[in-house]
Protein backbone atom coordinates (compact mmCIF):
# COMPACT_ATOMS: atom_id res chain seq x y z
CA UNK A 1 0.00 0.00 0.00
CA UNK A 2 3.15 2.48 0.27
CA UNK A 3 2.31 4.17 -3.49
CA UNK A 4 -1.66 4.63 -2.30
CA UNK A 5 -0.24 5.94 1.11
CA UNK A 6 1.94 8.35 -1.25
CA UNK A 7 -0.68 9.65 -2.99
CA UNK A 8 -3.40 9.98 -0.04
CA UNK A 9 -0.88 12.80 1.63
CA UNK A 10 -0.54 14.29 -1.24
CA UNK A 11 -4.04 14.92 -1.33
CA UNK A 12 -5.03 13.08 -4.53
CA UNK A 13 -8.21 10.87 -4.87
CA UNK A 14 -8.37 7.08 -4.98
CA UNK A 15 -11.46 5.95 -2.76
CA UNK A 16 -15.46 6.99 -2.60
CA UNK A 17 -14.89 10.92 -3.11
CA UNK A 18 -16.42 13.34 -1.57
CA UNK A 19 -18.95 12.32 1.18
CA UNK A 20 -20.17 15.90 3.13
CA UNK A 21 -21.82 15.80 7.01
CA UNK A 22 -24.03 18.17 6.12
CA UNK A 23 -26.75 16.93 3.71
CA UNK A 24 -27.95 19.22 0.75
CA UNK A 25 -31.31 19.56 2.14
CA UNK A 26 -30.42 21.90 5.15
CA UNK A 27 -28.35 23.92 2.20
CA UNK A 28 -31.54 23.81 -0.14
CA UNK A 29 -33.57 25.43 2.49
CA UNK A 30 -31.56 27.92 3.51
CA UNK A 31 -30.51 29.30 0.17
CA UNK A 32 -34.19 29.63 -0.42
CA UNK A 33 -36.02 30.21 2.79
CA UNK A 34 -33.35 31.42 5.13
CA UNK A 35 -34.59 34.81 6.78
CA UNK A 36 -30.78 36.41 6.68
CA UNK A 37 -29.29 37.35 3.35
CA UNK A 38 -26.05 36.14 4.70
CA UNK A 39 -27.29 32.48 5.25
CA UNK A 40 -29.20 32.21 1.70
CA UNK A 41 -25.58 33.09 0.64
CA UNK A 42 -23.84 30.20 2.32
CA UNK A 43 -26.75 27.81 1.10
CA UNK A 44 -26.16 28.72 -2.28
CA UNK A 45 -22.50 28.48 -2.08
CA UNK A 46 -22.24 25.36 -0.29
CA UNK A 47 -24.68 23.81 -2.56
CA UNK A 48 -22.74 25.34 -5.83
CA UNK A 49 -19.30 23.55 -4.12
CA UNK A 50 -21.09 20.36 -3.57
CA UNK A 51 -22.32 19.60 -7.17
CA UNK A 52 -18.64 20.68 -8.53
CA UNK A 53 -17.41 18.33 -6.25
CA UNK A 54 -19.39 14.98 -7.06
CA UNK A 55 -17.52 14.26 -10.53
CA UNK A 56 -14.85 13.40 -8.07
CA UNK A 57 -16.65 11.39 -5.90
CA UNK A 58 -18.27 9.33 -8.62
CA UNK A 59 -14.38 9.13 -10.35
CA UNK A 60 -12.79 8.00 -7.57
CA UNK A 61 -15.69 5.12 -6.85
CA UNK A 62 -14.93 3.77 -9.88
CA UNK A 63 -11.33 3.94 -9.04
CA UNK A 64 -11.81 2.36 -5.88
CA UNK A 65 -13.79 -0.93 -7.63
CA UNK A 66 -11.32 -1.49 -10.05
CA UNK A 67 -8.13 -1.57 -7.77
CA UNK A 68 -10.28 -3.76 -5.43
CA UNK A 69 -11.43 -5.92 -8.61
CA UNK A 70 -7.67 -6.53 -9.75
CA UNK A 71 -6.86 -7.60 -6.28
CA UNK A 72 -4.90 -4.58 -5.43
CA UNK A 73 -5.64 -4.56 -1.12
CA UNK A 74 -5.96 -8.01 -0.99
CA UNK A 75 -2.78 -8.51 -2.29
CA UNK A 76 -0.74 -5.76 -0.09
CA UNK A 77 1.13 -7.56 2.85
CA UNK A 78 -0.31 -6.95 6.32
CA UNK A 79 1.03 -3.38 8.27
CA UNK A 80 1.72 -3.24 11.70
CA UNK A 81 -1.56 -2.06 14.00
CA UNK A 82 -0.45 1.19 14.75
CA UNK A 83 -2.10 4.26 14.03
CA UNK A 84 -0.76 6.71 11.79
CA UNK A 85 -2.09 10.36 11.67
CA UNK A 86 -1.04 14.07 10.67
CA UNK A 87 -3.24 16.79 10.89
CA UNK A 88 -2.78 20.09 8.85
CA UNK A 89 -4.01 23.48 8.65
CA UNK A 90 -5.20 24.92 5.42
CA UNK A 91 -4.95 28.57 7.11
CA UNK A 92 -8.94 29.53 5.55
CA UNK A 93 -7.47 28.83 2.53
CA UNK A 94 -8.96 25.57 0.10
CA UNK A 95 -5.09 24.36 -0.14
CA UNK A 96 -5.00 20.68 0.53
CA UNK A 97 -3.23 19.40 2.62
CA UNK A 98 -2.19 22.51 4.01
CA UNK A 99 0.46 23.03 6.34
CA UNK A 100 1.67 20.39 9.43
CA UNK A 101 0.85 20.82 12.63
CA UNK A 102 0.73 17.96 14.33
CA UNK A 103 2.48 14.46 13.65
CA UNK A 104 1.73 11.20 15.49
CA UNK A 105 3.64 10.96 18.41
CA UNK A 106 3.65 14.71 19.19
CA UNK A 107 2.13 16.64 22.07
CA UNK A 108 -0.91 18.63 21.94
CA UNK A 109 -1.56 21.68 20.36
CA UNK A 110 -2.78 24.86 21.45
CA UNK A 111 -5.07 25.18 18.56
CA UNK A 112 -8.52 22.94 19.65
CA UNK A 113 -9.34 22.16 16.01
CA UNK A 114 -6.05 20.37 16.07
CA UNK A 115 -6.62 18.47 18.80
CA UNK A 116 -9.89 17.24 18.49
CA UNK A 117 -9.19 16.06 14.47
CA UNK A 118 -6.10 14.22 16.16
CA UNK A 119 -7.73 12.88 19.19
CA UNK A 120 -10.96 11.99 17.01
CA UNK A 121 -9.15 10.24 14.14
CA UNK A 122 -7.18 8.26 17.29
CA UNK A 123 -10.45 6.95 18.55
CA UNK A 124 -12.06 6.11 15.14
CA UNK A 125 -8.81 3.74 14.72
CA UNK A 126 -9.05 2.05 17.78
CA UNK A 127 -12.59 1.83 17.66
CA UNK A 128 -12.16 -0.67 14.80
CA UNK A 129 -8.87 -2.47 15.89
CA UNK A 130 -10.03 -3.22 19.16
CA UNK A 131 -13.73 -3.90 18.29
CA UNK A 132 -13.23 -5.40 14.54
CA UNK A 133 -9.86 -6.05 14.15
CA UNK A 134 -9.52 -3.76 11.13
CA UNK A 135 -6.08 -1.67 10.91
CA UNK A 136 -7.64 1.46 10.16
CA UNK A 137 -10.06 2.41 7.33
CA UNK A 138 -8.69 0.66 4.07
CA UNK A 139 -7.87 -2.42 6.56
CA UNK A 140 -4.17 -2.03 6.09
CA UNK A 141 -2.90 0.76 7.93
CA UNK A 142 -3.45 3.65 6.00
CA UNK A 143 -2.43 6.64 7.30
CA UNK A 144 -5.38 9.21 8.97
CA UNK A 145 -5.03 12.66 7.48
CA UNK A 146 -7.00 15.65 8.62
CA UNK A 147 -6.99 19.56 7.35
CA UNK A 148 -8.89 21.55 9.63
CA UNK A 149 -9.22 25.59 9.19
CA UNK A 150 -10.60 25.15 5.52
CA UNK A 151 -11.55 27.84 3.62
CA UNK A 152 -13.68 31.04 6.04
CA UNK A 153 -16.09 30.32 7.90
CA UNK A 154 -16.83 26.83 6.35
CA UNK A 155 -20.11 24.77 6.96
CA UNK A 156 -19.11 21.47 6.73
CA UNK A 157 -16.70 18.53 7.04
CA UNK A 158 -16.04 16.03 4.44
CA UNK A 159 -13.95 13.01 3.87
CA UNK A 160 -12.60 13.49 0.16
CA UNK A 161 -11.33 9.70 -0.67
CA UNK A 162 -8.27 10.57 0.75
CA UNK A 163 -8.44 12.68 3.92
CA UNK A 164 -10.51 14.54 6.44
CA UNK A 165 -11.67 18.00 5.93
CA UNK A 166 -12.97 19.96 8.51
CA UNK A 167 -14.74 23.68 8.37
CA UNK A 168 -14.80 25.86 11.49
CA UNK A 169 -18.63 26.41 10.59
CA UNK A 170 -19.48 30.32 11.20
CA UNK A 171 -20.11 30.51 14.69
CA UNK A 172 -23.91 31.39 14.23
CA UNK A 173 -25.75 28.34 12.58
CA UNK A 174 -22.85 25.48 13.20
CA UNK A 175 -20.04 25.59 15.60
CA UNK A 176 -16.67 23.58 14.73
CA UNK A 177 -16.99 20.68 12.31
CA UNK A 178 -13.85 18.66 15.31
CA UNK A 179 -16.52 18.74 18.05
CA UNK A 180 -18.54 15.95 17.56
CA UNK A 181 -16.90 12.32 17.94
CA UNK A 182 -19.64 11.09 16.21
CA UNK A 183 -19.10 13.37 12.78
CA UNK A 184 -15.64 12.49 12.79
CA UNK A 185 -16.17 8.37 12.75
CA UNK A 186 -19.46 9.32 10.24
CA UNK A 187 -16.57 10.79 8.15
CA UNK A 188 -13.75 8.04 8.31
CA UNK A 189 -16.05 5.64 8.12
CA UNK A 190 -16.97 6.67 4.40
CA UNK A 191 -13.24 5.49 4.57
CA UNK A 192 -14.32 2.13 5.22
CA UNK A 193 -17.08 1.45 3.27
CA UNK A 194 -15.17 2.58 0.25
CA UNK A 195 -12.49 0.35 0.44
CA UNK A 196 -15.07 -2.70 2.01
CA UNK A 197 -18.10 -2.28 0.31
CA UNK A 198 -18.04 0.34 -2.44
CA UNK A 199 -21.29 1.36 -2.42
CA UNK A 200 -22.80 3.36 -5.08
CA UNK A 201 -23.73 6.65 -4.20
CA UNK A 202 -27.15 6.86 -5.70
CA UNK A 203 -30.58 5.84 -4.52
CA UNK A 204 -31.00 3.25 -1.96
CA UNK A 205 -27.51 1.86 -2.22
CA UNK A 206 -26.03 5.42 -1.46
CA UNK A 207 -28.74 5.83 1.29
CA UNK A 208 -27.10 2.75 2.73
CA UNK A 209 -23.54 4.03 2.50
CA UNK A 210 -25.07 7.18 4.75
CA UNK A 211 -26.34 4.94 7.58
CA UNK A 212 -23.69 2.67 7.12
CA UNK A 213 -21.66 6.07 8.74
CA UNK A 214 -24.45 7.13 11.19
CA UNK A 215 -24.66 3.80 12.46
CA UNK A 216 -20.61 3.09 13.50
CA UNK A 217 -20.26 7.11 14.15
CA UNK A 218 -22.94 6.61 16.84
CA UNK A 219 -21.01 3.42 17.88
CA UNK A 220 -17.95 5.12 18.36
CA UNK A 221 -19.33 8.10 20.29
CA UNK A 222 -21.18 5.41 22.67
CA UNK A 223 -18.00 3.43 22.86
CA UNK A 224 -15.91 6.71 23.89
CA UNK A 225 -19.12 7.54 26.54
CA UNK A 226 -18.99 3.57 27.54
CA UNK A 227 -23.28 3.44 27.05
CA UNK A 228 -25.34 1.10 26.71
CA UNK A 229 -27.93 0.78 23.27
CA UNK A 230 -30.79 1.66 25.86
CA UNK A 231 -28.70 5.07 27.23
CA UNK A 232 -27.27 6.35 24.17
CA UNK A 233 -29.18 9.52 22.82
CA UNK A 234 -28.67 7.70 19.47
CA UNK A 235 -28.21 11.34 17.92
CA UNK A 236 -25.64 12.14 15.33
CA UNK A 237 -23.89 15.80 15.46
CA UNK A 238 -25.71 16.54 18.65
CA UNK A 239 -24.37 20.05 19.59
CA UNK A 240 -23.17 21.05 15.87
CA UNK A 241 -25.64 23.09 16.11
CA UNK A 242 -25.12 26.68 17.62
CA UNK A 243 -28.56 27.08 20.01
CA UNK A 244 -31.13 29.50 19.23
CA UNK A 245 -34.30 30.28 21.59
CA UNK A 246 -37.44 29.24 20.29
CA UNK A 247 -36.57 26.35 18.07
CA UNK A 248 -35.16 22.54 17.61
CA UNK A 249 -31.63 22.67 16.89
CA UNK A 250 -30.74 19.35 18.40
CA UNK A 251 -28.55 17.43 16.00
CA UNK A 252 -27.94 16.33 12.58
CA UNK A 253 -30.04 12.95 13.04
CA UNK A 254 -31.64 10.83 14.96
CA UNK A 255 -31.32 7.06 14.65
CA UNK A 256 -34.19 6.30 17.33
CA UNK A 257 -36.59 8.68 15.99
CA UNK A 258 -35.92 10.03 12.59
CA UNK A 259 -37.58 13.26 11.45
CA UNK A 260 -37.11 14.40 15.15
CA UNK A 261 -33.60 16.01 14.94
CA UNK A 262 -34.34 19.75 14.32
CA UNK A 263 -36.77 22.17 13.24
CA UNK A 264 -35.87 25.58 12.82
CA UNK A 265 -38.49 27.51 9.78
CA UNK A 266 -36.17 30.86 10.38
CA UNK A 267 -32.59 28.96 8.60
CA UNK A 268 -32.39 25.12 8.22
CA UNK A 269 -36.86 23.55 8.18
CA UNK A 270 -37.84 20.75 9.35
CA UNK A 271 -35.76 17.41 9.50
CA UNK A 272 -37.15 15.40 6.53
CA UNK A 273 -36.20 11.72 7.48
CA UNK A 274 -38.88 8.67 6.76
CA UNK A 275 -38.37 5.97 9.75
CA UNK A 276 -40.09 3.03 7.58
CA UNK A 277 -40.75 2.56 4.05
CA UNK A 278 -44.43 3.56 3.99
CA UNK A 279 -42.72 7.50 4.14
CA UNK A 280 -39.78 6.61 2.16
CA UNK A 281 -39.16 9.97 0.14
CA UNK A 282 -38.96 8.95 -3.84
CA UNK A 283 -36.45 12.30 -4.98
CA UNK A 284 -34.38 12.44 -8.31
CA UNK A 285 -31.47 10.95 -9.23
CA UNK A 286 -29.82 14.02 -9.56
CA UNK A 287 -27.84 16.70 -7.59
CA UNK A 288 -31.02 18.68 -6.80
CA UNK A 289 -32.79 15.25 -5.28
CA UNK A 290 -29.34 14.57 -3.35
CA UNK A 291 -28.93 11.19 -5.69
CA UNK A 292 -32.11 9.66 -5.19
CA UNK A 293 -32.56 11.17 -1.42
CA UNK A 294 -29.34 9.64 0.36
CA UNK A 295 -29.53 11.38 3.42
CA UNK A 296 -32.66 11.64 3.95
CA UNK A 297 -33.97 8.14 3.28
CA UNK A 298 -30.78 6.62 5.53
CA UNK A 299 -33.09 6.91 8.07
CA UNK A 300 -34.93 3.65 7.34
CA UNK A 301 -32.30 1.42 7.89
CA UNK A 302 -30.71 3.81 10.85
CA UNK A 303 -33.72 2.95 12.51
CA UNK A 304 -33.31 -0.70 12.18
CA UNK A 305 -30.11 -0.71 13.26
CA UNK A 306 -31.32 0.72 16.62
CA UNK A 307 -34.11 -1.42 16.74
CA UNK A 308 -32.07 -4.34 16.53
CA UNK A 309 -28.88 -2.82 19.43
CA UNK A 310 -31.97 -2.33 21.76
CA UNK A 311 -33.48 -5.73 20.95
CA UNK A 312 -29.99 -7.57 21.59
CA UNK A 313 -29.80 -5.66 24.63
CA UNK A 314 -26.05 -4.34 25.97
CA UNK A 315 -23.72 -2.29 24.08
CA UNK A 316 -24.65 -1.81 20.71
CA UNK A 317 -21.27 -2.77 19.36
CA UNK A 318 -20.87 -6.22 20.79
CA UNK A 319 -23.97 -8.03 18.63
CA UNK A 320 -25.56 -5.61 16.08
CA UNK A 321 -22.68 -3.76 15.87
CA UNK A 322 -20.76 -7.24 14.61
CA UNK A 323 -23.52 -8.31 12.49
CA UNK A 324 -23.76 -5.12 10.60
CA UNK A 325 -19.95 -4.96 9.70
CA UNK A 326 -19.38 -8.25 9.13
CA UNK A 327 -21.84 -7.36 6.46
CA UNK A 328 -20.40 -4.16 5.02
CA UNK A 329 -16.93 -5.93 5.05
CA UNK A 330 -17.31 -10.35 4.02
CA UNK A 331 -18.71 -9.39 0.25
CA UNK A 332 -22.36 -10.26 1.37
CA UNK A 333 -23.62 -6.97 -0.67
CA UNK A 334 -23.29 -5.86 -3.95
CA UNK A 335 -22.57 -2.15 -4.88
CA UNK A 336 -25.71 -1.19 -5.92
CA UNK A 337 -27.14 -3.05 -2.92
CA UNK A 338 -30.83 -2.22 -2.33
CA UNK A 339 -32.49 -2.12 1.66
CA UNK A 340 -34.30 -5.73 1.14
CA UNK A 341 -30.73 -6.81 0.19
CA UNK A 342 -29.14 -5.37 2.92
CA UNK A 343 -32.01 -6.72 5.12
CA UNK A 344 -31.15 -10.17 4.12
CA UNK A 345 -27.78 -9.74 4.58
CA UNK A 346 -27.76 -8.59 8.10
CA UNK A 347 -30.43 -11.57 9.01
CA UNK A 348 -28.29 -13.99 7.74
CA UNK A 349 -25.11 -12.65 8.88
CA UNK A 350 -27.41 -12.54 12.81
CA UNK A 351 -27.81 -16.31 12.26
CA UNK A 352 -24.12 -17.33 12.05
CA UNK A 353 -22.63 -15.23 14.40
CA UNK A 354 -25.83 -15.49 16.66
CA UNK A 355 -27.86 -18.70 15.91
CA UNK A 356 -31.82 -18.18 15.29
CA UNK A 357 -32.38 -15.64 18.14
CA UNK A 358 -30.36 -13.07 16.78
CA UNK A 359 -31.29 -14.16 13.38
CA UNK A 360 -35.40 -13.41 14.96
CA UNK A 361 -33.94 -9.83 16.46
CA UNK A 362 -32.47 -8.51 13.04
CA UNK A 363 -35.67 -9.79 11.59
CA UNK A 364 -38.09 -7.85 14.12
CA UNK A 365 -36.15 -4.67 13.72
CA UNK A 366 -36.66 -4.65 9.97
CA UNK A 367 -39.96 -4.80 10.58
CA UNK A 368 -40.05 -2.41 12.32
CA UNK A 369 -39.67 0.13 9.36
CA UNK A 370 -41.49 -1.86 6.72
CA UNK A 371 -38.85 -4.32 5.07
Amino acid sequence: MSADHSLVEHGHDHGCGVCFVIPPHILEYMAEHAADEEDREKGYRMLAQRTVMHNERELATVRTRQLADAGTFAAAPPAPAVVHRKVYTAKNTVSLPGTIVRNEGQGPSADVSVNEAYGGSGTTWSFYQTVFGRNSVDGHGLPLISTVHYDKKYDNAFWNGSQMIYGDGDATLFDRFTKCIDVIGHELTHGVTQYAAHLVYHNQSGALNESLSDVFGSMIKQKTLNQTAAAADWLIGAGLFIPKAGVNRTALRSMKAPGTAYNDPTTIGKDPQPADMKHYVHLPDTPNGDYGGVHINSGIPNKAFFEAAIGFGGCSWEKAGKIWYRVLTAGMISSTATFAEFRNATVSAANTLFGASGGQIVTQAWATVGL
